[in-house]
């Protein structure tokens, strides 16, 4: 399986034969290149359609640069839409917290529902399957009819999920406890380390030794804009700058004005545009899934991944102490893989400076 964990390659084999074509619908670029990758891996059918929501710049350029290291056998894309398509007999969805997915997964029956990654909502969504608690997003709030109306399809989602036929690939590090836990509810849970992507072709990488990846925290309100405009300018070194898809354009403009520092346009995510840094080439990241994604790509080639912990004095009354913890998660050395699963090849190494701090 182009190096895969035997993980993957178990899973695939049991899924490779299915009648008629899979459907994905994904929604940002991380979901589409794991769809990709699950494709790849058997996991989903033969023929496997993917639907991108429309209106994502994002995804749009994903997929076009998808198609141009070549698209795995068998995956196709259609053209964005405003509408969920209606599941085949094989269901892949990234954001299992979005409503119109709750509702289309209680409004028709697959036979399987593959779940890919969508970011650190993967690890709260495995820790709510088990608690068997609502499927609601961290910051969510119930609040009048509406709120109980949202909270109940969550609820019901939830059971719905907890039934036979569920598939979770994930590439990050679910915590041994944890996992075993996902699959006692009956659910299947599958590792992966990017095969796939690591079998294609890769573009250049930046000159720059230090690249910094962008942040959605500070448009979503949760840590303040001058502490982190701060952190750049002080970096004091040349940094490549990739934007976070969901930054403000108000905000780009300040952070291209720091001195040595050079922002690249953001599209493709940075597993796609950075997978072929050099050794001693080094990235660092406030709290990220990239962080843990790019330590499975990179591990074997000299590249340091650095997750930067936010100190305290950045965020805002916005950010509560649940979603803080939350957020980074991945701040830490990774968990060790669950039981019966083998790490990405090469480890998940890794470290994170003090808070606010990056070693030179």
């Amino acid at each position: 399986m182009n190096g895969s964990s035997p993980d993957v390659g178990s899973a695939g084999r049991r899924h490779a034969v299915e009648q008629g074509p899979a459907i994905a619908w994904v929604e940002s670029p991380l979901q589409l290149l794991c769809v990709a990758e699950a494709h790849h891996a058997g996991l989903l059918a033969a023929d496997t359609l993917v639907v991108p929501r429309a209106g994502q710049r994002a995804l749009r350029l994903t997929g076009r640069e998808l198609r141009r290291i070549g698209l795995p056998e068998g995956l196709r894309l259609a053209e964005p839409a405003d509408a969920m398509p209606r599941p085949g007999r094989v269901w892949a969805v990234g954001d299992a917290f979005s409503g119109r997915v709750q509702a289309r997964a209680l409004t028709s029956r697959p036979r399987r529902i593959v779940l890919v990654d969508d970011g650190l909502a993967t690890i709260r969504l495995l820790e709510l399957l088990v608690a068997r608690r609502p499927l609601l997003r961290a910051r969510a709030r119930r609040e009048g009819a509406a709120g109980l109306a949202r909270a109940m399809l969550g609820v019901a989602a939830g059971m719905r999920l907890r039934g036979r036929g569920l598939t979770v690939f994930t590439a990050l590090p679910v915590p041994a406890p944890l996992a075993g836990a996902v699959r006692e509810t009956g659910a299947e849970l599958v590792r992966h380390d990017f095969g796939w992507l690591r079998s294609r072709p890769a573009s250049p990488a930046p000159e720059e030794r230090t690249v910094v990846l962008g942040t959605s925290l500070v448009r979503n309100g949760l840590i303040h804009r001058d502490r982190y405009l701060r952190w750049l300018r002080e970096l004091g070194e040349p940094v490549a700058y990739y934007p976070h898809r969901r930054e403000d354009p108000a905000d780009l403009a300040r952070v291209a004005r720091i001195d040595g520092l050079t922002v690249h346009d953001s599209g493709p995510p940075v597993e796609l545009t950075l997978r072929d840094l050099r050794p001693g080439q080094r990235v660092v990241s406030l709290p990220s899934t990239a962080v843990t994604s790019l330590r499975v790509l990179l591990s074997g080639r000299g590249v340091s991944v650095e997750a930067v912990e936010v100190p305290d004095e950045w965020w805002t009354e916005a950010a509560g102490p649940s979603l803080r913890a939350h957020l980074q998660i991945f701040t830490d050395v990774p968990a060790p893989a669950a039981e019966g699963e083998s790490p990405a090849r090469g480890g998940l190494p890794g470290h994170s400076p003090a808070p606010g701090k990056v070693a030179p």
